[in-house]
């Protein structure tokens, strides 16, 4: 709160007190990824938010990606990072790939800033516990794996003892003894679902759901259901958007009480949509 003088403080910290109250005790799934998880500025921005909304009595868990990092890593070994239909190639050159940086380096660099900026986290491997259990998807797409189970307990344990949970997105093969790439978005969502939680976050490159796919001043703050339905038939809601939305609608579907398409490319934009009137990005509810 730099350059605010003491009675605009104030007036933040009121009108944040009824949204800490509505949501203390709660759990919040975040999907973290893009852009946000590239720069500096936007990853430190983030990971206050997550400290705080933590430190204010909110159950939080970070799932996240790491696709630029895959890549860097594949250009440095000489291995072409290939797409079919949006989704990464994974052969099994490309799957130690995925688990070394994903598991790995991003994983523990998230832990590692989150417990240096003054937070509690605990990295987790989606093959922890049998986090996430997954089955070839589509031999098309290699070791791309589809959830079939999700087993909440240690994410559960991690937060009963204080800890942010931080989760990387590689599964357990039930149909094979090996790991697969699984999508972050899909995985937070059947995360949030088991968990019960109060709101599943999105972190996305746009500004959320836009009725003008070029004008940002377009964006739609609230949708329902039954009037997301409608976007799709006429083709508000497309291309990139149709996963990120499908997956708010099945998380919704299944007792998650409000999802929410958030801009990670905003700083603070986490901590704007939880504790502010404003809020931003586009939050969809079940009605």
């Amino acid at each position: 709160m730099t350059g605010l003088n003491g009675s605009k403080r104030v007036k933040i910290l009121t009108e944040a007190m009824p949204y800490i109250q509505q949501y203390n005790g709660k759990t919040v799934v975040v999907k973290y990824g893009g852009a946000a998880m590239e720069k500096a500025e936007l990853r430190e921005a983030i990971i206050d938010d997550i400290i705080l909304l933590s430190l204010v009595g909110i159950r939080l868990v970070l799932v996240h990606g790491g696709g630029p990092e895959i890549n860097s890593l594949l250009n440095r070994l000489e291995i072409r990072p290939r797409f079919i239909d949006g989704l990464r190639y994974t052969d099994a050159e490309t799957m130690d790939v995925v688990q070394m940086v994903l598991s790995g380096k991003v994983n523990k660099t998230l832990v590692s800033q989150i417990n240096r900026r003054g937070g509690k986290a605990l990295g987790l491997s989606g093959q922890d516990g049998n986090l996430f259990a997954a089955k070839l998807l589509n031999e098309d797409y290699g070791l791309v794996g589809e959830v079939v189970a999700t087993d909440p307990k240690p994410v559960i344990m991690a937060l009963d003892n204080g800890y942010i949970p931080v989760i990387s997105t590689v599964a357990s093969g039930t149909d094979a003894d090996t790991a697969y790439n699984i999508n972050a978005d899909i995985a937070a969502a059947k995360l949030s679902v088991e968990l019960e939680a109060e709101k599943l976050f999105l972190l996305t490159d746009v500004p959320g759901i836009l009725r003008n796919p070029n004008d940002p001043a377009t964006l739609i703050p609230e949708v329902t259901l039954s009037e997301l339905r409608t976007l799709e038939r006429d083709g508000t809601v497309s291309k990139g958007m149709i996963p990120k939305v499908d997956c708010c609608v099945n998380a919704l579907e299944n007792g998650v009480k409000r999802a929410v398409i958030l801009d990670g490319r905003t700083p603070h934009s986490l901590l704007v949509e939880m504790l502010t009137d404003d809020g931003v990005g586009t939050q969809i509810v079940n009605r």
